[in-house]
């Protein structure tokens, strides 16, 4: 674990802000009292949606393990505490003056608190996947107490959201989804949690920044927010001055579980399309493309003429996906998908999965420098993902390839020999790498003995003299790197920009 730690905000992992901190530094940047409290309107919104804000509380059975209130703790020999734990342990009952302790460890049962928020007045909520993952019991608490047992409607754990259903027994109120995309920098929002089911909590602060991908999940998108997001606060809504809940608060970075003004919520836009599956068809149904893909450096870029560099690289098509029959091909550049710009590969996976199963949709790549458009009707995204096993193999007694050095690379023409030796499959086809030079360009792009170069500028090679052919070419010509298609021994691919100068 490092300093900074994070953490799914749960029971145990936040903790208040130091708001009179937020309006000190308020007070001192505009010099008014007014903006030190924040906007009068909060008032208003907590007033108004308090009560569709509920509390999540979960119980699960858990085996007991050894180790636990009826095990004697290990202790040296001839320690002072032996006796008296010798005494204890052997003199103590448990449960219903049944078999001594130790000889008697039944399962358990565990609690954990969350929040959630109220969607429709039939009795449905949202909350965090995490606030509810592996409970045998769910209840809802409404914010006067009300606590009504709630059954799971489905989960979605890509992006940490879940949706309950219970049968109300009094009217209640619910909430609106906004519109996360017209949230500004510097917009105040409203945190509201449900933590402790003694009644909602409010806190404010700002937005900090969009669309932050912390590497939590493939879909990552947070809205950040110096809102303090308390202990129990996730699944809590995250409100604009509207009173519409424009993000669902899940996540918080901190070096000890407590708020330090850095958190985390899933936006409106991704919770309301996902609760809507969730609520449909009680999973999601992602689109799916078919192909692997990789972010465009600034080499990459340079390689193949685009300026400036933007998109998402496509190293892979899958032989069954909706890309191979549609014509897109390992070096298409996908900058456009459905009328969308695609910046990043993270872009065009968001998009993508967003988008209806089967629907045809324009794809707009970059091939040799020049856009084309590509109509793909689009697949259906499996969650479960296929592992083969590599089969083990005896190691063959190591023989000396004759090799070729270009690139800071030692290459040979793949052999019998050599694809035994690197365990690479007969599809694989290319010049292999042998060794690579310490301290090289192709070392710091983490080239490794075993990978095969497949295409070098986007033409296939067969030999190192090959590859020494079209990186002489390319220098001629003044380019600064050269792309390579490189595959590892399971054919998976990959593109690599190295320098030839």
């Amino acid at each position: 674990m490092t300093a900074a730690t994070i953490a799914p905000t749960r029971l145990r992992h936040c903790a208040r802000l130091g708001l009179a901190a937020l309006a000190v530094s308020a007070f001192s940047a505009f010099g008014s009292p007014a903006y030190a409290r924040g906007p009068e309107g909060i008032a208003d919104v907590a007033e108004k949606v308090i009560d569709a804000v509920v509390n999540i509380s979960t119980s699960q059975t858990v085996e007991a393990k050894g180790g636990g209130s009826n095990t004697m703790p290990q202790l040296p020999p001839g320690s002072p505490f032996e006796e008296f734990f010798d005494d204890f342990f052997k003199n103590r009952r448990g449960p219903g003056g049944g078999s001594k302790g130790g000889e008697n460890n039944p399962p358990r049962k565990t609690n954990s608190l969350g929040s959630g928020f109220i969607i429709d007045t039939a009795g449905v909520a949202v909350t965090n996947n995490h606030v509810i993952a592996d409970a045998d019991e769910i209840n809802v608490i409404l914010n006067d107490g009300t606590k009504i047992k709630a059954e799971l409607v489905g989960v979605d754990k890509k992006t940490d959201l879940a949706v309950l259903k219970f049968k109300p027994t009094k009217p209640l109120v619910a909430v609106k989804f906004g519109d996360s995309d017209k949230l500004r920098l510097g917009d105040w929002v409203v945190a509201i949690g449900n933590p402790f089911s003694l009644g909602g909590t409010v806190t404010a602060g700002i937005v900090s920044a969009k669309n932050r991908d912390i590497s939590s999940g493939p879909y990552d998108s947070y809205i950040q927010t110096d809102a303090a997001i308390n202990r129990g606060n996730s699944g809590g809504p995250l409100f604009n001055l509207e009173g519409e809940v424009i993000g669902v608060n899940t996540l918080i970075i901190s070096p000890s579980g407590g708020s330090i003004g850095i958190g985390f919520a899933v936006p409106s836009k991704t919770v309301a399309g996902v609760v809507d599956q969730l609520r449909q068809f009680g999973e999601l149904r992602r689109g799916w493309l078919g192909v692997r893909i990789q972010s465009v450096t600034d080499e990459i870029a340079e390689s193949l003429s685009i300026k400036p560099a933007r998109g998402a690289l496509v190293a892979g098509v899958d032989d069954k996906g909706p890309a191979k029959p549609a014509g897109i091909e390992p070096g298409d550049v996908v900058v456009k998908f459905d009328g969308k710009d695609v910046k990043d590969p993270k872009d065009l996976s968001r998009v993508v999965a967003d988008t209806a199963v089967g629907k045809e949709v324009d794809v707009v790549i970059i091939r040799k420098g020049q856009e084309e458009t590509k109509k793909v009707t689009l697949g259906r995204l499996q969650d479960a993902d296929k592992v083969q096993a590599a089969v083990k193999t005896d190691e063959p007694a190591p023989e000396k390839p004759v090799t070729q050095k270009a690139l800071g690379l030692d290459l040979a023409t793949l052999s019998k020999d050599l694809r035994t030796r690197y365990k690479i499959k007969e599809s694989v086809k290319g010049v292999v790498v042998t060794n690579v030079e310490a301290n090289s360009d192709a070392a710091e792009k983490r080239l490794s003995a075993g990978d095969v170069i497949v295409e070098v500028a986007q033409e296939a090679v067969s030999s190192g003299a090959d590859i020494q052919k079209r990186v002489d070419q390319l220098r001629k010509d003044g380019k600064k790197s050269v792309l390579l298609l490189v595959s590892n021994a399971d054919g998976e691919l990959r593109f690599v920009a190295l320098s030839v100068q």
